[in-house]
């Protein structure tokens, strides 16, 4: 009979664990920042959070500029959806440019899609940018350096993930391997 009991708890708690998903990234279900974005593509098409509706959403802040983390972010970013194979059809990643002054949506469409063709870069004025920079906490400050790039800009380098509910769930830092990134798409992906 003890055997019993052991057996059904073991299997209560398994169904538990299955409630409550473990993730790689930081678990940042419930925050209340990160909830409003309007901003235009680099088609010219102005967008928001809900537009992407029924798809998990990658968010990544950067610009086309930037000598080392945005293009290392966007690679792994594209690595991640070849590794998602079939399923990186239900994930779009979006690549919010800090620097509105030098990333043109022209810029932004000869940048951000040759990571991968689905991938959006997202534009909006200098007031709208800080606004919305502001409103995801993310860091951003101008550094004038010499020869021809005048500045660069130190910003956060990490990205949010939004779940297909359109709920913000998960804070990734740029040092998060692919297949941790994957995997945690996949979790929010089967609706954990």
């Amino acid at each position: 009979m003890l055997r019993v009991v052991f057996f059904a708890l073991a299997l209560l708690l398994a169904a538990c664990d299955q409630a409550a998903p473990v993730f790689h990234g930081t678990d940042i279900t419930g925050a209340r920042f990160g909830q409003r974005l309007e901003l235009t593509d680099h088609n010219g098409q102005a967008r928001r959070l809900a537009d992407f509706q029924g798809k998990a959403v990658v968010l990544f802040f950067g610009y086309t500029s930037c000598p080392d983390i945005c293009p290392t972010t966007l690679a792994k970013l594209a690595d991640v959806m070849k590794h998602l194979g079939p399923e990186s059809k239900q994930v779009q990643v979006l690549f919010v440019t800090l620097d509105p002054e030098r990333d043109t949506a022209a810029r932004l469409k000869a940048f951000v899609p040759w990571f991968d063709p689905g991938f959006l870069g997202l534009y909006g004025d200098r007031p709208g940018t800080d606004a919305l920079a502001r409103e995801f906490r993310v860091y951003s400050a101008r550094k004038e350096v010499g020869g021809g790039m005048g500045y660069v800009l130190d910003h956060t380098a990490g990205a949010y993930i939004y779940d297909p509910a359109g709920r913000l769930r998960l804070y990734v830092g740029d040092g998060a391997p692919v297949a941790d990134i994957a995997a945690d798409l996949k979790v929010l992906l089967a609706g954990r």
